[in-house]
């Protein structure tokens, strides 16, 4: 038995009697997963110690990413692949008797994300510490999450998240690592000073994550901060027979680290959401200052040791944040603070809908955060005086509105987008003004996703076949995939790579039997759309046509019709009616559609509730196609798209986000290119009736919208969809309809490429040879050497 076998068996059996407290007659599958993964995990702590100790030793500048979301998935099949154990491991649990799949699945996805901001934060970490950049992750342990989503009659329902009512095999405890966070109350001058007297304080307890790259050679630290009282419990209240009062505290504490997002339709969930937002950046920032401040070195010294890295707008606070800390905790005057803060700080902006730019009142800011609103607008009367060519109507400050956007723009050294297409757009549209004033301050650095997880893991048919093929160690040098083209011409290398792709589609149409009730054709052509559910990433379009679709087979059966296979995921805001709205109408399509006996096995939709990572890695290297239909201008890059391309599935898109990029690396020959262009979508929008007419122009989305409006998917409420059909007729502002005759073309151009397998099955292949570009390793090496200065350790 090899060494390395030996001694994992042996850990697991001790982990499972000491650890877990069972014997191997009684255990059963939970405390195989965890014994397995405290086994794992024991394998980590050596280079997570080792990588800790060369950065200490070394001094290397580190990189601190500080984030609202980390969608990291199931972490025991990552953490095994990057090890080099996986294929141990399978062995010595079968020696046990289990099987190493169903562990796999056993383990439950962390619920600390939503889309594809998490999830790009995930392979941030995984590359970064692949690439031996020393980096902590900042987030907050969410006890629920976002949601978990399932479906009563078509319409979405919530429910909490109970990923840790479970133990975290994967984290440790610090309660040596935590920090007073303040919050309302007053300020007050004293000898010339301002002191902050806070109402309310938390306290924020770190709990530590380790995130192996690559072979193990280099890993990182994902710190989530959890909220505790100050006041733990009121014994006096108690005493007196008023139980709920007496464990306030510890609720109302609690209350920031249960959920993502919460629903901030109120003022009490704005208020929340915005506490939330600092209390994960002020207990970030003195974490970090406490680190620096340990290592004897000199405060002002601090951008030539730390780089922070704002993931949008949610950390945007950090920049007066640093100030308060550096200026009435260290004693520095505010320009030194705002120059030190401004020399660490980068902001990568993921979008470009102004609802997104986060703005707060500045009655519920000064309210919250008294200090940082005077902070902010000595920044801003700063910003004003040092550039005083700046347009009025620009600031940080404006309408009783603190804006968030403009605050992390002023405050960074860098400002990112993460697309082409999306960084020109920042420039012009989102910033045009605050980037004359500051010219090179604007720059790109195009997503990437880890091949490790995406590829490596979630898609072994795929991988080992490219293995096969052009070698090992294409993993950490995904260009190496371009060496798989000259093998694209082989027949019996296509014929391989199209039994991969065969050997997915029937893994996910038996569990699609198994979880939504539905049977799946694997021969039909697998059309999937996952994301989160938002009028601008289109799924309405993709519905219109699905029923247009349905109507034609209808009209003409015995047609020789391409099956497909419409599959659907992703979950909308509690509080987005519109978003909510189009998932019921998807999920009665789906009820009319698959259960319609002249359709038969022609087409058919499926919508597995609760979307998350797991998920994906069963859809994603299944897929045939993959819709990337936003209206352009509005995706800011996505990160499914380069997943899907990765894995073999061709896109319909449009010019929208890193699609823009994915046709100019695969060619137009290998995409399906439809719609406006971003400055076609702005001249349409100038039109007031572009909706009525593109819907005029159109028989079938006519017949569509009728067919909706009449209640041919809603008969127990005909009604039910007026208020969207309306929207499409009268408040199109996403371009649904002037979008769809191009999108109904492109689909037929589909059918016909799928129609011929060798053609199609070439155009799979040459989207997984091409995607090289697509690694989270290219990204991190760019934002490494062109906005946080840091090198690797390695």
């Amino acid at each position: 038995m090899p060494l390395d076998k030996k001694s994992l068996r042996a850990d697991v059996l001790r982990h499972l009697t000491f650890t877990i407290g069972k014997d191997v007659a009684n255990a059963s599958t939970y405390d195989w997963r965890m014994a397995l993964s405290f086994a794992i995990r024991d394998r980590i702590v050596g280079p997570w110690f080792a990588s800790t100790r060369k950065t200490w030793a070394g001094q290397h500048k580190r990189v601190y990413y500080l984030s609202m979301e980390f969608l990291i998935g199931r972490i025991l099949e990552d953490a095994a692949i990057n090890l080099g154990l996986d294929e141990a491991a399978t062995e010595v649990m079968a020696e046990f008797g289990q099987d190493y799949r169903s562990l796999i699945e056993d383990e439950p996805d962390a619920a600390l994300g939503n889309g594809g901001l998490g999830r790009l934060a995930a392979c941030f970490m995984e590359s970064m510490a692949s690439l031996g950049c020393p980096a902590y992750g900042y987030g907050i342990r969410y006890e629920h999450g976002l949601f978990r989503q399932r479906f009563e009659g078509g319409f979405q329902v919530e429910t909490p998240e109970d990923w840790l009512s479970q133990q975290n095999p994967w984290e440790f405890n610090r309660p040596e690592a935590a920090y007073t966070i303040p919050f309302k109350g007053e300020v007050v001058q004293r000898d010339g000073r301002s002191v902050w007297l806070p109402g309310e304080t938390v306290i924020a307890s770190a709990h530590d994550t380790p995130v192996v790259g690559w072979q193990g050679k280099w890993a990182n630290t994902l710190r989530l901060w959890a909220a505790k009282p100050s006041t733990l419990f009121d014994l006096a209240r108690f005493n007196r027979g008023d139980y709920a009062a007496a464990a306030e505290p510890e609720a109302l504490a609690r209350t920031l680290s249960r959920v993502l997002y919460p629903d901030d339709t109120t003022y009490q969930g704005k208020e929340l959401r915005l506490k939330q937002e600092f209390f994960l950046t002020s207990a970030a920032l003195q974490d970090i200052l406490r680190r620096h401040v340990a290592a004897g070195l000199d405060i002002r010294a601090l951008p030539a040791h730390v780089a922070i890295q704002m993931n949008d707008t949610h950390p945007a606070i950090a920049g007066p944040e640093l100030i308060r800390l550096l200026e009435d905790d260290h004693g520095l005057p505010f320009k030194e603070a705002l120059e030190i803060a401004r020399a660490c700080l980068g902001y990568t902006n993921h979008t470009l809908l102004p609802e997104a730019l986060e703005r707060w009142a500045t009655f519920t800011f000064g309210t919250v955060l008294p200090r940082h609103m005077q902070i902010v607008e000595r920044i801003d009367a700063w910003h004003r005086q040092t550039y005083p060519n700046r347009p009025h109507y620009v600031g940080v400050v404006k309408h009783h509105e603190v804006r968030m956007g403009e605050l992390a723009f002023v405050m960074a050294h860098k400002v990112n987008g993460v697309s082409a297409l999306h960084s020109d757009l920042v420039k012009q549209n989102l910033f045009p003004e605050l980037n004359k004033l500051h010219p090179g301050r604007i720059i790109n650095q195009t997503n990437g996703v880890t091949p490790r997880r995406w590829l490596r893991m979630a898609n072994r048919p795929l991988a080992g076949l490219i293995t096969d093929a052009i070698g090992s160690g294409w993993e950490d040098h995904l260009e190496r995939l371009s060496e798989l083209e000259p093998h694209v011409a082989d027949a019996g290398f296509r014929q391989k790579f199209d039994a991969a792709k065969r050997q997915n589609k029937e893994a996910l149409a038996t569990w699609l039997a198994a979880d939504c009730g539905v049977t799946v054709s694997p021969e039909a052509l697998f059309d999937v759309q996952v994301k989160r559910i938002h009028e601008y990433k289109r799924q309405l379009l993709n519905i219109l046509e699905t029923v247009a679709r349905w109507q034609a087979i209808r009209k003409n059966p015995t047609a020789d019709w391409v099956p497909r296979v419409k599959i659907f995921g992703g979950k909308a805001a509690p509080g987005y009616v519109v978003a909510k709205e189009i998932i019921h109408l998807i999920n009665d399509v789906a009820s009319v559609v698959n259960n319609d006996p002249v359709i038969g096995d022609r087409l058919k939709v499926v919508y597995p509730a609760n979307y998350n990572v797991s998920m994906a890695e069963r859809l994603i290297p299944a897929s045939d196609l993959s819709e990337q239909i936003s209206t352009a201008g509005k995706e800011a890059s996505g990160t499914g798209n380069m997943k899907f391309m990765m894995n073999g599935a061709p896109t319909i898109g449009t010019l929208d986000g890193a699609n823009v990029e994915i046709l100019q690396e695969v060619g137009a020959e290998n995409f399906f290119l439809f719609g406006l262009t971003a400055p076609e979508v702005m001249k349409r929008r100038e039109n007031p009736d572009h909706a009525r007419e593109a819907i005029e122009a159109s028989q079938p989305l006519q017949d569509v919208l009728q067919a909706i409006a009449e209640g041919a998917f809603s008969p127990d409420q005909p009604d039910r969809y007026h208020g969207l059909v309306h929207r499409v007729w009268h408040h199109d502002y996403f371009l649904v309809a002037a979008d769809f005759d191009a999108y109904l073309k492109a689909q037929a151009e589909v059918d016909l490429a799928y129609a011929d397998r060798q053609r199609w099955v070439t155009m799979a292949a040459l989207n997984t040879a091409r995607s090289g570009f697509f690694s989270s390793d290219r990204t991190i090496r760019g934002y490494m050497a062109d906005i946080w200065s840091v090198e690797s350790a390695l």
